[in-house]
């Protein structure tokens, strides 16, 4: 991977392409990300770059953190994250990432923390049938048979059943970049990404593109 940078979701829009057609896209808020840390082989066992993103108050961040800031001569950051390049040692520290690493045409894979939906039934979260719904019946959206009676006598793993649903890392794979506007900082990528409104995501090269 030679090219990544960390992002907030804004939401959705559309764009025109020259033919005519509406293309929908996400839009994010990618960069600038400076350069706060580099991990080399050598000290650390793996060559990583450590950026970061969103200004924020000092008084939000913990003292740690903003003297890792003041070592490295950036303005102290909400997000700090772990991105691996091929290319690491031509970036140095302090210097920014922005979103025109990345061109209109290029694929990528976006990370983000899925939208939470708290806990949720069998039909919400595994999508599965509701019970009959006539008169006689009183169970409709219950979970069903969950075991046998008296073999095995118990639920097996791995039985879908209620519980918390989203709020989940989810990557999706090769999407494409419809547009990259340099001055307001913002990518135009196809289609959906994960994450609710003003969620942090990561947006990285394709491996598969």
């Amino acid at each position: 991977m030679n090219k990544a940078i960390i992002g907030k979701k804004l939401g959705m829009s559309q764009i025109f392409a020259q033919d005519g057609k509406v293309i929908p896209v996400t839009v994010v808020l990618a960069g600038p990300c400076p350069v706060v840390q580099k991990k080399t082989v050598e000290k650390d066992g793996y060559a990583a770059l450590q950026v970061a993103f969103e200004d924020v108050k000092e008084s939000r961040i913990t003292k740690p953190v903003i003297g890792q800031f003041k070592k490295a001569g950036v303005a102290p950051k909400k997000y700090l994250r772990e991105i691996r390049l091929e290319n690491c040692d031509s970036y140095e520290i302090g210097q920014e990432i922005k979103c025109d690493v990345f061109a209109a045409g290029d694929h990528v894979d976006v990370v983000g923390t899925s939208k939470g939906h708290g806990f949720s039934g069998t039909i919400k979260r595994w999508n599965t049938h509701r019970g009959p719904m006539a008169h006689g019946s009183g169970y409709h959206r219950g979970v069903g048979s969950l075991s046998a009676n008296s073999d095995p006598s118990r639920v097996f793993k791995n039985k879908k059943m209620p519980g918390q649903y989203g709020v989940e890392r989810v990557t999706i794979q090769n999407l494409e970049v419809a547009k990259v506007d340099a001055e307001r900082n913002l990518l135009l990528i196809k289609g959906g990404i994960p994450g609710a409104k003003g969620s942090l995501v990561v947006v990285k090269q394709s491996i598969k593109g």
